[in-house]
């Protein structure tokens, strides 16, 4: 009669559970490390902002509230009013995003959406270079070949719109080939190929079975684009636009060249200015005492406001990317 008991499994090799022994060792350092590393970025951002601003003490306590209200700058006279430098530090930067938001966003849709294979690589190269070229290059470019050519174009639009509301206030006579528009247009072809670098990889991680849904529906390439794929985007295209925005703030001896050095406010696009990142390589080499600390004093708000728009793009990516969440 055969034995029907049936026998006890041999015991087997225990199997370590993830993230005991050295595994927990070792994630708890890497936490450690992890940690470190971005307390000391905020470290090192703490140390800026705190020297910067005492070095400005002398310039804050003298000017007050009118150092960022008041747009005279007279060193002469001791008088630093930083209006005119943040207003054309806002106004080239709002040019530059206007001439390459809509460039990037076309280059970063026809490589991934349009594009044949074999130009695709041509292209992502030609913005990898473009994105290399130092700052200096494109303002002698600017200063030695783009602005003694754009001013006939600026008083031919001057003329064109000349007895038109509004048009005629923001491109009038005089144009100048150094101006608010000339260092618009460089800053644009500099951050171009950033916004569209970024750009063209959040437009690739849009899911492949969202753009076959669009098209299983009857849907064109436009309107798939239109309704799959940017809204998809929109969130990781609006951080590349305003990481673009600091980098054009933020700029310095492109638009030191290309700009003009007059600190006014105007409405004409065509008229020369200046912009903080600007002023400060211009004078700081010679200034001294409260001059020089005015121009750190520039250097602390042109810190604030690229903090403030860094903010303000997490803020935008966040609500949209709950929003995509939600829908």
């Amino acid at each position: 009669m055969s034995d029907t008991r049936t026998r006890d499994p041999e015991p087997s090799a225990a199997v370590p559970f993830l993230g005991s022994g050295a595994g927990g060792a070792g994630d708890t350092l890497f936490r450690l490390l992890a940690l470190s590393a971005g307390l000391v970025v905020l470290l090192i951002l703490a140390l800026i902002a705190i020297s910067t601003t005492w070095e400005a003490r002398t310039a804050f306590a003298q000017e007050g509230l009118s150092f960022i209200t008041s747009s005279r700058w007279d060193p002469s006279a001791g008088e630093f009013g930083g209006l005119a430098f943040i207003f054309g530090t806002t106004l080239s930067s709002s040019i530059a995003l206007a001439f390459a938001v809509p460039v990037s966003i076309g280059i970063a849709l026809f490589t991934n959406e349009a594009a044949p294979r074999r130009l695709r690589r041509p292209v992502v190269y030609l913005m990898d270079l473009l994105a290399a070229i130092p700052s200096v290059v494109y303002g002698l470019w600017g200063i030695l070949f783009l602005a003694p050519r754009m001013q006939g174009v600026y008083d031919w639009i001057a003329g064109a719109v000349d007895g038109i509301p509004l048009l005629d206030s923001l491109f009038a006579r005089p144009a100048i080939g150094r101006s608010f528009m000339t260092a618009g247009l460089i800053l644009a072809v500099m951050i171009i190929p950033i916004i569209t670098s970024l750009s063209r990889e959040v437009i690739a991680t849009v899911p492949a079975a969202q753009r076959e849904a669009a098209y299983g529906m009857g849907a064109t390439r436009w309107e798939m684009i239109r309704y799959s794929v940017l809204p998809w985007s929109r969130g990781g295209i609006t951080g590349a636009v305003m990481l673009g925005l600091g980098r054009a703030m933020g700029e310095t001896i492109a638009v030191a060249l290309v700009i003009g050095s007059a600190p006014k406010i105007g409405a004409n696009l065509f008229a020369p200015g200046d912009s903080m990142a600007a002023v400060i390589a211009n004078q700081f080499g010679e200034a001294a005492t409260t001059h020089r600390s005015a121009l750190i004093g520039l250097g602390v708000v042109l810190f604030a406001i690229t903090i403030i728009v860094n903010m303000a793009a997490r803020g935008i990516v966040g609500h949209s990317d709950r929003k995509l969440r939600a829908a």
